[in-house]
């Protein structure tokens, strides 16, 4: 979700070695199980083997018949909610564990209650299989989930009194709300609760994403490319796409006003795309990590463009979605994770493995498959998502052989961590 939210101040200050969020860490000892001696190694290590696993389900589901243990809801909502509310908060909680533990000088959570957290997660996301039909466990354990991880990472926010962090953390507080949304919706509480909560959810977490892109892109581009280059982070601009989006997230959620929702997202799509043409060097293509990151925020600005066009085609509405959710959280994310978990093991992040370049293609590919495909040749759009899903599992599959014995050694330079 992720690593939206480093002060720019502190992130000039990072070697470029290391990880952008290697600033300010107390010195600890590592916990005699490395796994949980700090929140990215076991959430960023559940997240890709989850993405890997439950695109799996997914695809034997949708695409080839299977039949599963009845949930408490339909597989279709299943689906979106464990891509935002497994997935993503697995990413989010990774980052933001890590983050603001190096941003405030306080130790977050690690050891036993980091692993009591991670359990949690895995328990929220097997209740559903565990007790079929049955809504309440599911629900019990991921919304605890939720509160315990915004507290974990309020707490030392507030103990520093690192006021400007507040509203990054804030959007935990507003990622269970929507979570909440939707199981309230599942029970016959709230009438649109299901799609209330999706949706909400996506659009949080997309800001999340889009936030840290604002922060690190620039800076990670600037010192990646092997020449030097200065980006512009226009100040207006990034105020301003903040005061649409949550313009753009009512009118679309909970007005429902299709023109409006268009209008707001051409301006949308038209801010972000001068953002990328200022960030823009050629020198973006040669890395691996840069240039995932940026695809991806161009796949997750097309969709505002998509929605732009929706009074005026035919297309489904789930086209957008997806290329918010596969380039703006997929790509991203997966970029996000394969530095930070680099830098914070003491690893070269120029160095990396060769298997990282055909995975992030992979994900380009499923993207390709998901969202541009079915607009060409739309009689064939099973097949589209077919092909889709199988990239995606070919990427996490790719990565988790990559990272796996990564996040469970300890560092290679020897530091805590």
């Amino acid at each position: 979700m992720l690593p939206a939210f480093v002060p720019m101040r502190s992130l000039r200050s990072c070697a470029h070695r290391g990880s952008i969020l290697q600033i300010n860490t107390p010195s600890q000892p590592v916990p005699s199980f490395v796994l949980f001696s700090l929140g990215f190694r076991p959430f960023f290590l559940l997240a890709s083997v989850y993405a890997l696993i439950s695109i799996l389900l997914w695809g034997g589901i949708y695409v080839y018949g299977w039949t599963m243990p009845r949930l408490p809801f339909s597989t279709m909502h299943w689906h979106a909610h464990e891509m935002i509310f497994g997935y993503g908060m697995a990413v989010a909680a990774g980052f933001l564990l890590t983050a603001v533990r190096n941003w405030t000088g306080l130790d977050t959570l690690r050891g036993y209650p980091l692993a009591g957290l991670a359990a949690l997660w895995i328990g929220a996301r097997v209740a559903g299989w565990i007790f079929p039909g049955q809504a309440l466990p599911m629900m019990a354990l991921d919304l605890m989930f939720d509160l315990w991880l915004a507290a974990a990472v309020f707490r030392p926010i507030l103990r520093a009194k690192q006021h400007d962090q507040i509203g990054i953390a804030s959007k935990l507080v507003l990622l269970m709300l929507a979570n909440l949304c939707f199981y309230l919706g599942v029970s016959g509480v709230l009438e649109q609760g299901i799609v209330w909560g999706l949706h909400c959810g996506l659009y949080v977490l997309l800001a999340l994403v889009y936030s840290m892109a604002r922060r690190v892109l620039p800076m990670f581009i600037e010192r990646g490319v092997g020449y030097p280059v200065k980006l512009r982070n226009r100040v207006w601009l990034n105020r301003a796409v903040i005061y649409v989006f949550v313009l753009f997230l009512i009118a679309d959620v909970f007005w429902q006003n299709v023109p409006v929702t268009a209008a707001l997202a051409g301006l949308l799509f038209a801010a972000h795309a001068m953002r990328l043409a200022g960030w823009h060097t050629r020198g973006i293509w040669d890395k691996p990590l840069l240039w995932v990151i940026y695809a991806g925020y161009g796949g997750a600005t097309f969709g505002f463009l998509l929605k732009a066009l929706a009074p005026f085609t035919s297309l489904p509405p789930s086209l957008a979605l997806h290329a918010f959710a596969l380039g703006g959280i997929g790509m991203i994310t997966a970029g996000m994770m394969a530095r930070i978990s680099l830098g914070h093991t003491g690893r070269n992040i120029g160095h990396h493995s060769r298997l990282l370049a055909p995975a992030f293609m992979a994900l380009c590919a499923a993207y390709v498959a998901r969202v541009l495909l079915p607009i060409i040749a739309p009689e064939h759009t099973l097949w589209w998502l077919g092909i889709a899903q199988t990239a995606w599992m070919v990427a996490f599959a790719s990565f988790v052989w990559v990272y796996a014995p990564i996040l469970v050694k300890p560092r290679a330079d020897g530091m805590p961590g």
